[in-house]
């Protein structure tokens, strides 16, 4: 199927046939359920996301945008990992939200995929041309019911000038706020302090990049139950991986 796509995408689907998926646990570790999976691009050789995106011409980015969309939301379809599907988009790669979703929506009635199963991910590593603009794609995306996320918070461009325009439904930790917390004070202030602001606005908390036993524990007492990391999973090519559950 050829997916009917707005002007400017180029051809998505031919992208697509030179792009997979691996995926990532997203866990829940005051419930111990698998929340949710991060779609992670990948060459079809198993060629990393960076030399993937080292290979993206700057005119061809509206297309690698969409062609990331179609191939995580086909594969999803076939592996049906439990939980949420996490997808990350380029928000300069958007010109008109209602336009650029086009072929999401196509792709996801093609495959019988369900739009409130799809968190859309921005990254803060990004430097995004137009705030007011990033604001409206998040708030088209929410309209169509799917969930969004602002990844890497606290490293990037956009910070809390974003969040107090705009309230995702989640806030992923950039790893720095994550390495090597349990020793660190003031990471574990910081931590504190944007569970709180998280909480007061209705956003969920979530750590990413936790790799040791005593982070993700911190991170757990610091009120933080969403949780991403090499402890619990590393990303499968084109499978969804087991979960390790650490002994606590």
């Amino acid at each position: 199927m050829t997916t009917t796509l707005c002007k400017g995408c180029g051809d998505a689907d031919e992208v697509a046939s030179r792009i997979t998926m691996a995926f990532q646990p997203i866990v829940d570790v005051e419930q111990g359920t698998t929340f949710a999976h991060e779609a992670l691009v990948r060459g079809l050789d198993g060629e990393s996301a960076s030399d993937v995106l080292a290979s993206v011409a700057h005119e061809n980015r509206y297309a690698f945008d969409q062609a990331c969309r179609i191939v995580a939301i086909r594969r999803a379809a076939v592996l049906d990992p439990p939980g949420l599907l996490s997808i990350n988009f380029l928000p300069n790669a958007v010109y008109v939200p209602e336009h650029c979703l086009k072929a999401t929506l196509a792709t996801a009635k093609e495959v019988n995929w369900p739009l409130h199963r799809v968190i859309f991910e921005v990254t803060e590593h990004e430097k995004v041309i137009d705030h007011n603009h990033l604001v409206s794609i998040l708030s088209a995306y929410k309209a169509h019911g799917f969930l969004t996320a602002i990844d890497d918070f606290g490293a990037g461009f956009a910070g809390m000038n974003l969040l107090a325009d705009f309230q995702p439904d989640i806030v992923k930790l950039d790893i720095g706020l994550v390495r090597d917390i349990d020793t660190n004070r003031a990471r574990q202030i910081i931590v504190r302090h944007l569970v709180d602001l998280c909480a007061q606005l209705g956003v969920r908390p979530l750590a990413e990049g936790v790799e040791t036993i005593d982070e993700y524990l911190t991170l757990r007492d610091l009120g933080i139950g969403l949780q991403q990391g090499f402890l619990f999973a590393r990303p499968a090519f084109e499978s969804v991986p087991a979960v390790t559950w650490p002994a606590s």
